[in-house]
């Protein structure tokens, strides 16, 4: 099967569920070039999903391609044979997207990719009985989706590569960065990556060997600052395999590889403090600061991008109309 024709600013995609990953996926494939249409079954969103959309392509300077968004609520409402890509945004609970999904692959052209957003899901899970598996694969984006680059084309057992290839290629036309994940694993790979520097991070806390700042300062200031330039695997390179295989010998033995969270992880989320949302986690987060510290990491995020501007995909020019209805 010919999965995803190449990528160009005709295609046309559906991202289903308009919350905060849903709105900010429909940036990303908007900023391509692409046409979408958002499903989100709350009417009264509606308005500011399509503002938000606006207003990021405005900072883009695509103003003009915000009329390719279209809000509806139901799947029903979606005009299927255009359909290239269809991305589910939905909750994060196995019920609902298999639900979901076997309701796409009734309605969506036999050539256009189902992908799931999911962060920790397999798709051979959600997908599972389900009739087309060559075509069904994960595509996970990280929050804020149209700030950070990164995305996972997640292959499941019966994905096919062209469907994954031709999906990456079109995330690279929507300026984001795309990593193929062969084997659909829990965490795939970035999260993978993430969580066992987080469990070491949390085991050095419970040990008191470290403040949560300390911690947070080590990996911002340190190491984190350098993978702007260099992946762990190329900060290698640079540095000497032979003195990373050294150290490695040395350090190795006494790495946290416990099976469970850590103690001040799990004491933190049995209290209720999980962090701003709740007011409260590793600090106090009263609304004041709570919306300061939101406006400063969301700065951070841009800078950081510019920073990073030449190693990123370019979009489509601006004045490319071959999409334009």
């Amino acid at each position: 099967m010919n999965y995803l024709p190449q990528p160009s600013t005709r295609s046309h995609a559906v991202v289903v569920g308009g919350g905060t990953m849903g709105a900010d996926v429909a940036v990303v494939l908007a900023r391509g070039g692409c046409t979408v249409t958002l499903v989100e079954r709350d009417a009264s969103r509606h308005g500011r999903l399509a503002e938000h959309v606006t207003a990021e392509l405005a900072a883009l300077d695509r103003a003009a391609w915000a009329g390719r968004l279209r809000t509806v609520t139901t799947l029903a409402e979606v005009h299927w044979p255009d359909q290239q890509l269809v991305v589910e945004c939905v909750p994060e609970q196995l019920a609902i997207k298999q639900q979901v999904f076997a309701e796409l692959v009734a309605l969506a052209p036999a050539a256009a990719v189902l992908a799931s957003n999911s962060s920790g899901i397999p798709i051979s899970r959600i997908g599972a009985g389900l009739a087309g598996q060559g075509r069904l694969l994960g595509l996970h984006f990280f929050m804020p989706a149209h700030r950070v680059p990164l995305v996972e084309v997640v292959m499941g057992e019966g994905s096919e590569l062209q469907a994954a290839e031709r999906l990456a290629d079109l995330m690279r036309q929507c300026g984001s960065v795309p990593v193929l994940v062969r084997k659909d694993l829990p965490g795939f790979l970035a999260n993978r990556l993430q969580h066992a520097l987080a469990r070491e991070a949390f085991s050095m806390i419970d040990q008191g060997i470290a403040t949560p700042e300390d911690v947070d300062a080590a990996v911002r200031f340190g190491f984190g600052f350098r993978f702007l330039a260099a992946g762990p695997v190329l900060q290698r390179d640079h540095a000497g395999l032979d003195v990373h295989c050294a150290a490695a010998a040395t350090i190795y033995e006494s790495l946290c590889n416990s099976a469970t969270p850590a103690r001040v992880l799990r004491e933190h989320v049995a209290a209720g403090r999980i962090g701003m949302k709740a007011g409260e986690g590793f600090q106090p987060w009263p609304e004041p600061q709570r919306s300061a510290e939101r406006a400063r990491y969301d700065a951070a995020l841009q800078r950081g991008l510019a920073l990073l501007a030449d190693d990123l995909p370019p979009l489509p020019p601006v004045n490319d109309t071959q999409g334009q209805a």
